[in-house]
């Protein structure tokens, strides 16, 4: 869940970088389970949007003004370019800018599978129940964003759906806003779950 220090990996494994031998690939360091979660978060929110979408309101919703929020979105997306810059600096100084380690995508990670296997008690070590308890809502959280991303991307067409909405009334423009919205909730809850799960 971390973005820097945590995903020291073996070099004994084949793919990493060891005196010139290329760095892990990205879809290597990508754990299976953890993906195919938040896919399936994704993919349910794609078919509930649609639903939603089949149900839709022949009336036409009345825009209201203001309600797009391009100022307030406009200084987010400022800030997050700001934040994700320094970030990737950091990561760049840590690791090197060639390193192949996982940043953005780290949540999703083998390393990040571990540590919630460590919290569950698989494998030799002893379960933290607490520290699950304190990490379920961010979780959720983390899992609700996908979720959330997929309902835009079918629910979105309708129009009663994006008229008032951040970034509304265009489809593309509520999706661009809906979506800086949910990276910064769900690089959010990783960072939050990143200080609670056992390292």
């Amino acid at each position: 869940m971390r973005t820097e220090p945590e995903f020291t990996q073996s070099t004994s494994q084949p793919g990493h970088d060891k005196g010139g031998v290329s760095s892990p690939t990205v879809a290597y360091q990508l754990s299976g389970p953890l993906t195919a979660l938040v896919g399936s978060a994704f993919v349910s929110g794609v078919v509930y949007g649609l639903l939603e979408f089949l149900q839709r309101s022949p009336i036409r919703r009345e825009p209201v003004a203001g309600s797009a929020a391009w100022g307030q979105q406009l200084a987010l997306a400022l800030s997050t370019i700001v934040i994700l810059s320094v970030a990737q600096a950091r990561h760049r100084r840590r690791f090197g800018p060639r390193s192949g380690r996982l940043w953005l995508l780290a949540p999703l990670g083998k390393h990040a599978a571990r540590r919630v296997a460590r919290a569950l008690g698989f494998g030799s070590e002893a379960a933290h129940p607490g520290r699950l308890l304190l990490a379920l809502p961010a979780a959720a959280l983390f899992l609700f964003c996908f979720w959330r991303a997929g309902v835009q991307v079918t629910g979105g067409l309708d129009p009663n759906f994006t008229v008032n909405a951040w970034g509304g009334p265009s489809y593309a423009g509520a999706m661009a806003c809906h979506y800086l919205d949910l990276f910064l909730l769900a690089a959010g809850a990783a960072w939050l779950m990143d200080r609670i799960l056992p390292a």
